[in-house]
């Protein structure tokens, strides 16, 4: 599949097959992460991958009761041990950093038959007690990995190009 279909086919998967997913695809995936670009090459993430079916249940309840984090059998708490670098435009690169990245894994996935959804409805300092991630570290997203069940897919619903995608100035009507 080119890259191109494989962004039409990514979407977010809420309901998963219960299948563990092969080790060998998992490591591709997770390798994939570490060739996206950062910001002055700093490298700061780090992931956690949470399999054990208790973590994973705590991770629920701490995730607002988001019962597909108990569904997807992988989720990978996508993390970022930084030192706050404030790009030039006012940015901090750890939460951009980590979105490319995420990216990376999500597009991969897709291509090894597997769906993820972005979990961003969390609260940090739980989720950091229950896979005893140190203070200095952030929880930027939770990702669930795993097979999608037939019924886990829904049409994206867009705003049009016209709507999104301006030239050379923004109201250019």
């Amino acid at each position: 599949m080119n890259i191109y279909e494989l962004i039409k086919k990514r979407k977010s998967v809420r309901n998963y097959k219960p299948k563990v997913v092969e080790k060998k695809k998992l490591e591709r995936i997770l390798n994939s992460a570490l060739l996206a670009p950062s910001a002055k090459n700093k490298q700061e993430w780090r992931f956690v991958v949470v399999s054990d079916k208790e973590k994973r249940k705590k991770l629920s309840i701490a995730a607002k009761n988001q019962n597909s984090l108990l569904e997807a059998p992988i989720v990978i708490a996508c993390c970022a041990k930084t030192d706050n670098y404030e790009m030039t435009c006012g940015q901090k690169s750890y939460p951009i950093d980590l979105s490319i990245i995420i990216d990376h894994i999500t597009l991969l996935a897709v291509e090894e038959g597997l769906g993820t959804c972005w979990i961003g409805a969390f609260h940090e300092n739980e989720a950091k007690k229950i896979l005893d991630i140190p203070n200095n570290v952030r929880i930027v997203e939770l990702l669930t990995l795993g097979y999608p069940s037939d019924d886990s897919i829904k049409e994206k619903n867009r705003l049009s190009f016209d709507e999104v995608i301006k030239y050379e100035k923004w109201n250019n009507n």
